[in-house]
């Protein structure tokens, strides 16, 4: 064996010669993961420094990865899902051991549920004290379990090129989801060889989904055709799969009415004349009495809850899903279909050519269209009306724009109200229902758009708390944001619960002690307006688009403005009555 010395990555390493034909590169375990980053395609990480993951912070900055320091770490997981919604590629962040590794979980369960692409590298103590309890140890392999799609603890250096490549396999392929490696320090900065030859990653016991069943896709086919009153459910899942044009062919060829999930939201625009809008208990009314009546459900990339009433009535329901743990795991379909969604419609759309949907049930979810369709109020009453607001900006915008939301009330105003054209534009926490993603998931989003179209944060008074801090990565790394805080003084979802269910006996909702937002922006050195009337809205709009750079518009509504159906709007108190 002989070695030579050379230099990588702006450090010293070693080529060592194998006489038995192998070529390495010595190079520390650090050294190793950004290089296999690298090899990854890896442009951004976003993460928080400290002991344990030091190595690769520093190994980092000697390669073409970029490091964007956040005020937190469950901050940078968000970042990352933000990045991986926009580039359709696994985000990735990092975070020392202990407290570090643990602030991450919120960010990776939030990932998990709304099935993003992540990979998070953490750091741990070294080797001969895991099991210890030593100085911020975490068992954060075991923590995160439940929530990951598959995780590794580091046990052997040599094996880190190996990990890293199969992290990436498995987060962006399948069902995407999150992988987490922990890394010992001390094998982060003990040397090895890294072999220069690349193998093809084979996981035993991971094997990607073929085509769907043929035969059960001809079910499908006959069941549509002998079906009255047909309806789609578009989940996450078609967004994902990349089946735009594929599911947006088939509903112009087959005229079946569509209702969404907040994840399947942009699979349709909202404009299109057979999309209905998003069902649930924070949907719309005409979307889910379409839903009830319909005697055929066609689920598509979705999970349906359980109890829901009438959907394991004879045929009622089709169930079309990648991940074949999904199916029946809460509702037992008449027909299960297992297979990536845009193969599933290529097979679909040719066996049912020339069918449509008959005019009838067209006519009956028009009516409903027509009864449950009510434009916002835009008289002043000395409020801004959120879903006038929202019309307001998605018509100025021409809806080209990411917008990331917050969770709460602001959430599903943007989902009922904002017309959303293309899938991806929404960047919401669906499943898990994370107050504090929407800003930093809006950094990321926006490092990763860069510029190619603007990103805006819609949040209320009380999720913005949660986060509020990343505004110094904002500043930091000049990412431009667009904020727009719905501000009601109450956790305005908490209230209205409150409200309607424990008889106005508001308790731990109405928020006193913030700070002046405006004031808080110009500390960040960002511009700031605020609306207060309807009246105010489109000159507000205007200006906060054309500021270059992040900008925070405030904007204030009625604490009793309600989320949805739930209130009727005649009922609001007046401004003197807050």
């Amino acid at each position: 064996m002989v070695v030579f010395s050379a230099q990588k990555i702006g450090v010293p390493i070693f080529i060592t010669l194998n006489f038995k034909g192998g070529i390495f590169l010595r190079m520390t375990g650090a050294e190793m993961v950004v290089k296999t980053l690298e090899k990854n395609g890896v442009k951004v990480v976003f993460g928080y420094p400290g002991a344990a993951n030091c190595p690769i912070i520093d190994k980092l900055s000697f390669s073409s990865i970029k490091h964007i320091l956040t005020r937190n770490e469950q901050g940078a997981a968000h970042m990352a899902s933000g990045y991986a919604r926009v580039t359709k590629q696994a985000g990735v962040c990092t975070a020392t051991s202990g407290p570090g590794a643990t602030n991450l979980i919120t960010g990776i369960a939030t990932a998990y549920m709304d099935s993003i692409p992540m990979v998070a590298l953490t750091g741990q103590v070294a080797t001969k004290l895991i099991g210890k309890d030593a100085f911020q140890e975490v068992d954060i392999t075991g923590a995160t379990l439940p929530f990951t799609k598959h995780s590794y603890l580091i046990k052997d250096g040599l094996d880190i090129p190996r990990v890293v490549n199969e992290a990436f396999h498995i987060a962006n392929t399948g069902r995407p989801g999150p992988v987490l490696i922990d890394f010992p320090m001390d094998l982060l900065k003990k040397e090895f060889d890294y072999p220069e030859e690349d193998e093809d990653v084979n996981i035993r016991g991971y094997k990607l989904m073929g085509k769907a069943n043929e035969s059960q896709v001809k079910k499908v086919a006959e069941a549509i055709k002998g079906a009255k009153k047909p309806v789609i459910l578009a989940g996450g899942g078609v967004v994902i799969s990349d089946a735009t044009n594929e599911f947006r062919k088939f509903v112009k060829e087959t005229d079946i009415p569509v209702v969404s999930t907040m994840m399947g939201i942009g699979i349709l625009p909202s404009d299109n004349p057979r999309y209905y809008g998003m069902i649930g208990s924070h949907g719309v009314k005409r979307a889910n009495l379409l839903f009830n009546r319909a005697d055929l459900i066609i689920v598509m990339g979705s999970r349906p809850v359980a109890n829901v009433k009438g959907l394991e009535e004879g045929n009622k329901l089709i169930h079309i899903d990648l991940d074949p743990a999904e199916i029946g795991k809460n509702t037992q379909p008449y027909i299960p279909v297992v297979g990536d969604i845009k193969d599933v419609l290529e097979q679909l759309t040719s066996q049912i050519s020339g069918y449509k949907t008959n005019k009838e049930w067209i006519d009956e979810a028009e009516e409903l269209r027509q009864r449950f369709t009510h434009k916002p109020v835009c008289e002043d009453n000395g409020f801004v009306n959120p879903k006038y607001f929202l019309n307001v900006l998605s018509e100025k915008t021409n809806s080209d724009v990411y917008l990331s939301t917050e969770v709460g009330q602001n959430q599903i105003w943007c989902a009922n109200n904002f017309n959303f054209k293309t899938p991806r534009s929404l960047l919401t926490s669906g499943g898990f229902g994370t107050m504090g993603y929407g800003l930093p998931a809006a950094i990321g989003a926006s490092v990763a758009a860069n510029g190619s179209k603007p990103v805006i944060a819609v949040m209320g008074d009380g999720s913005f708390q949660m986060d509020l801090p990343e505004m110094g990565t904002m500043a930091q790394w000049d990412i431009p944001v667009k904020m727009v805080l719905f501000q009601n003084h109450r956790l305005g979802m908490v209230h209205e619960h409150q409200y309607l269910l424990y008889k106005s006996n508001y308790q731990a909702v109405e928020i006193e002690g913030k700070p002046d937002f405006a004031m808080l922006a110009k500390a960040y050195g960002f511009e700031s307006g605020i609306a207060n009337e309807n009246s105010e809205v489109s000159e507000a709009i205007d200006k906060m688009m054309a500021h270059d750079g992040s900008y925070l518009l405030i904007v204030n509504v009625n604490p009793f403005e309600p989320t949805g159906d739930a209130l009727n709007e005649a009922t609001l108190p007046k401004k003197e009555d807050k």
